[in-house]
């Protein structure tokens, strides 16, 4: 955990042109044609889900939940999980994707899905999707396509295309 004086706060919506800043620091401007953000196009992240990490006034991390489809049934897309590049490796993306799983969890949610590295992300409880389950609307590498089931069997019916919900 980092030893910074952290604040991880619920996200406003006043958070949000402050994020895309920072993801467009982190991320560059290619991360629009992740397959992912298509995904989240026009649909507004679960803000009881989505957490925001300050150190003082300076907004460093931020994780949103966005509802999506999978095939049948409805999940959650964990993402984007993004830190301030001078701010990484503190425990800071893990806090926060600690307080969005627990809160999703708390809310009764079963079923998260991301796109992101099985090595980190496995301590988190999520797995590979088997190869061809799930499809994204665009390439994606099987390999990065996870899931964690916060309900045991909320992946049985997820099977299918990802789709926007909301």
């Amino acid at each position: 955990m980092t030893d910074l004086p952290l604040l991880i706060t619920t996200l406003t919506p006043a958070d949000l042109p402050v994020i895309e800043r920072l993801t467009e620091r982190a991320f560059g401007p290619g991360r629009f044609a992740r397959t992912a953000y298509r995904l989240r196009e026009g649909v507004a992240p679960d803000l009881s889900l989505s957490f925001v990490a300050h150190v003082g006034t300076m907004l460093v991390g931020s994780n949103m939940m966005t509802p999506i489809r999978c095939g049948a049934a409805e999940g959650l897309l964990l993402g984007p999980l993004t830190v301030e590049p001078a701010f990484r490796s503190r425990g800071i993306g893990e806090a926060l994707a600690k307080r969005s799983i627990e809160a999703a969890r708390t809310a009764g949610h079963g079923l998260l899905i991301l796109v992101g590295d099985e090595p980190y992300y496995s301590r988190f409880d999520f797995k590979r999707v088997p190869f061809g389950r799930l499809t994204m609307p665009g390439p994606v590498d099987p390999a990065r396509l996870l899931y964690c089931e916060l309900i045991a069997g909320a992946f049985d019916a997820a099977k299918g295309p990802l789709s926007r919900r909301g």
